[in-house]
Order: C-alpha cells, then sequence, then structure tokens
C-alpha cells in the first residue's frame, strides 16, 4: 500500500464543470450540424426559385419580341406595357422646397430623408 502512489484528487465543482462544458460542446455541435443541414435544404430550394425567375422572364421577353414582330408584320405598333407600381423615396430636406411640392410629399406620408413608400401609378 505504501509502495503505490496515490493520485491526486480533484474537485467535485471542477469535475462538474468540465462535465457542463463537455455537454454545451456537444449541444452546440449538434445545433451546428442541424443549421447546416437546414441550411443546405434553404439553399435547394432559393435556387430553384431564382431558376424559376430567370425563367420567367426569359419567356416575357421572348413573348414581347414575339409581339412586336407580330405587329410589324400585320403594319400596326406594339406599345408595350407601363409599369403599375413605383417606389418613391425622399432625398431631399425641407429647406428649399416649395409649397406644392412639400404638400405632395405629405400626401405620400414622405415626412422624413431617405423614407419610402409605394405608389400605384394610374
Amino acid at each position: 500500500e505504501e509502495g503505490e502512489k496515490k493520485l491526486p484528487t480533484v474537485p467535485e465543482t471542477l469535475l462538474k464543470r468540465r462535465k457542463k462544458l463537455d455537454d454545451v460542446r456537444k449541444a452546440r455541435a449538434f445545433a451546428r450540424q442541424a443549421t447546416k443541414k437546414l441550411r443546405k435544404a434553404q439553399r435547394k430550394v432559393i435556387f430553384k426559385r431564382a431558376e424559376q425567375y430567370v425563367k420567367e422572364y426569359r419567356l416575357k421577353e421572348k413573348d414581347e419580341v414575339r409581339l412586336k414582330r407580330e405587329a410589324r408584320r400585320h403594319g400596326n405598333f406594339y406599345v408595350p406595357d407601363e409599369p403599375k407600381l413605383a417606389f418613391v423615396i425622399r432625398i431631399k430636406g425641407i429647406n428649399g422646397v416649395s409649397p406644392k411640392v412639400r404638400k405632395v410629399l405629405q400626401l405620400l406620408r414622405l415626412r422624413q430623408i431617405n423614407n419610402g413608400v409605394f405608389v400605384k401609378i394610374n
């Protein structure tokens, strides 16, 4: 018994702290894996959506060209659609703005610089 070396004892609080740190590390690693998987799936969905938009706009452009050519062939003119929506942004302060313009800004609820609103064009 005397010949055996006595192992140094580790305080219980230290053991608890180590165990807690290990648990936290494992939980973080698990969460990281889960978010990585989720992001990968989301990336696929986003890419598919972007491809869909590109396809849609290409079809629209081809359609416009087709309609123009058709109209020209029949001796008519093709008038393209005008935008139905606009985004208005206030970029100037109140100084040096005429009263009429000030009233229009008020009606559009653009009271601060860099505020913006969507406006239906009619």
